[in-house]
């Protein structure tokens, strides 16, 4: 990769010790600066932090336990670190547990870049409570993010990670499969597409267009190779940020081989510097 281009990419591992070696060998073969995580499923103690290190990457991590938990590795610097935004929901699925802020949300400055490891909420089903905490957590976030264009509009910001939807029917490869389930609900597309409109916009998808790019494939009934997945990982820019970008791809060949990850990498190029512009994205 030339000089003075930042790579900022997102994977929901699904479980970093699992999945360590794939992560530490995808990081050398694509040149990567920037990683965030989602899904880590450790508590910080056992986030394996050492061998990032060794590669050159400071960590930042938050979990809790064997549930949720993001991380960000770089190799460009990592300040400001922030567990959770502003006015992130609380969750408990027990009456006797008091609702806390899950390991859903890290953010820190990378690489002159305010980078924020998101993983959404899944939602479950339509009538469960945590339906309604989705969407609770997708709108506490815009009004967040919308702040912060508002305090600085020149701002560098990605939103990146496991948003847990599929924001138009081509991203789905059915939508009769999906009917009446989350991830393609009407009101969780109009939550995402809240924080489009809040200036964030997507990166990714103008390099790949088109019906049939995933970012997610289930583990079961052969979903990878049928090509039976969904479009729910996305990063999200700044309109300074966006002005940046170079190329962006969906690494769909880290689904493959033993033990993967059921969702794929994905990243984007960021030219060095700033530009007076923003170029608009889809």
């Amino acid at each position: 990769m030339p000089d003075g281009i930042l790579r900022l990419a997102t994977w929901n591992v699904n479980s970093i010790r699992t999945r360590l070696n794939r992560v530490l060998d995808w990081l050398v073969r694509a040149n990567v600066d920037v990683l965030a995580m989602q899904e880590t499923k450790c508590s910080d103690a056992q986030f394996p932090t050492l061998p990032l290190f060794e590669l050159g990457y400071e960590v930042a991590h938050v979990g809790f336990n064997q549930w949720n938990g993001v991380a960000i590795a770089s190799r460009v610097g990592i300040d400001d670190v922030q567990i959770g935004f502003d006015g992130q929901p609380t969750w408990s699925n027990k009456p006797e547990v008091a609702a806390t802020a899950e390991a859903r949300a890290l953010g820190a400055t990378c690489g002159g870049v305010r980078v924020w490891s998101l993983y959404v909420p899944n939602g479950r089903a339509l009538d469960d409570p945590h339906y309604a905490y989705k969407l609770d957590w997708l709108a506490a976030l815009k009004d967040t993010a919308q702040g912060w264009l508002r305090a600085d509009p020149g701002a560098q910001i990605a939103l990146v990670g496991d948003w847990n939807i599929a924001p138009t029917d081509e991203d789905v490869w059915s939508t009769e499969f999906y009917t009446g389930a989350t991830h393609v609900s009407e009101p969780e597309r109009k939550a995402f597409n809240a924080i489009v409109d809040a200036q964030f916009s997507d990166l990714v998808r103008p390099f790949t267009p088109g019906p049939g790019i995933y970012t997610y494939w289930d583990y079961t009934q052969l979903r990878f190779p049928k090509r039976q997945g969904m479009r729910i990982d996305f990063i999200l820019g700044s309109p300074t940020l966006a002005g940046r970008v170079l190329d962006a791809q969906i690494v769909r060949e880290e689904r493959k081989g033993k033990a993967p990850s059921d969702h794929a990498p994905l990243f984007v190029d960021l030219r060095d510097g700033l530009v007076t512009q923003p170029v608009e994205t889809l």
